[in-house]
């Protein structure tokens, strides 16, 4: 891991420019003070699916798990917490945008830090290691880098925790979840995704770039689960409202 010399040394030869306006960064991160007070943090959420709440929510009070939406109400999700980042509203869909489709490592860098730290300030029970979507070793060859992967690994090393890469795998190259309606979803990922690993008992943090209705999430949610999972939480980058 990189200690605090090599890091300002790093910083002297390559400063750190904001990814949004190209102004110098701060505070070792490729984003700006200005450009990082604009960017739409979650703020009240549900706290199984981390669904953006309005603050009236809040205001009304809620039960001691925290503010839940209708569907979490309804029916629960396999996993027991979610925690985003942000909403995914501009300019989050062109920063996942840059570290899923273009390659811009240094984006995703910095979306992982942004999580970690959001996670630190959250507080909360910590799992024993992170579970990165897995992305099938298709999608992999043509993307060339697995953006899940990539972002649990710079979330690990931030609050240090391990990241569980192989304890699950994905089984089939589903077409992508954007161009689905919420049902469709549900079924492109039945079998999808399938335990290589014993996790008896485990408290595991599920990590993705983005949730939109869940489905990802919850399907590696219920494989972990039937793989003796003790307890799953889910981790992204940004959550649509």
């Amino acid at each position: 891991m990189p200690t605090h010399w090599t890091r300002a040394a790093a910083d002297l030869i390559f400063p750190p420019t904001c990814i949004l306006c190209g102004a110098p960064g701060d505070d070792g991160l490729d984003l700006c003070a200005g450009c990082r007070a604009e960017l739409p943090a979650t703020g009240v959420a549900c706290v199984r699916c981390a669904l953006p709440l309005p603050e009236a929510v809040l205001a009304a009070g809620h039960g001691e798990e925290g503010p839940l939406c209708g569907p979490c109400r309804r029916k629960p999700p396999p996993f027991a917490r979610a925690h985003a980042a942000f909403r995914y509203e501009q300019p989050l869909p062109a920063l996942v945008g840059g570290l899923k489709f273009r390659g811009r490592l240094n984006t995703l860098r910095l979306m992982g830090l942004l999580l970690g730290e959001s996670l630190a300030h959250a507080g909360g029970e910590r799992p024993a290691g992170i579970v990165p979507v897995p992305l099938h070793p298709r999608r992999l060859r043509q993307r060339g880098y697995d953006q899940a992967l990539e972002l649990a690994r710079v979330v690990g090393r931030a609050l240090e925790l391990p990241v569980l890469a192989r304890c699950c795998e994905r089984t089939r190259s589903t077409p992508p979840q954007a161009a689905l309606e919420a049902k469709a979803r549900k079924q492109n990922l039945r079998g999808a995704f399938r335990a290589t690993a014993d996790l008896t008992g485990a408290h595991v943090a599920v990590l993705d770039d983005v949730v939109t209705t869940g489905s990802t999430v919850a399907e590696v949610a219920r494989v972990l689960l039937r793989a003796g999972a003790g307890r799953v939480d889910v981790w992204c980058v940004a959550r649509t409202p």
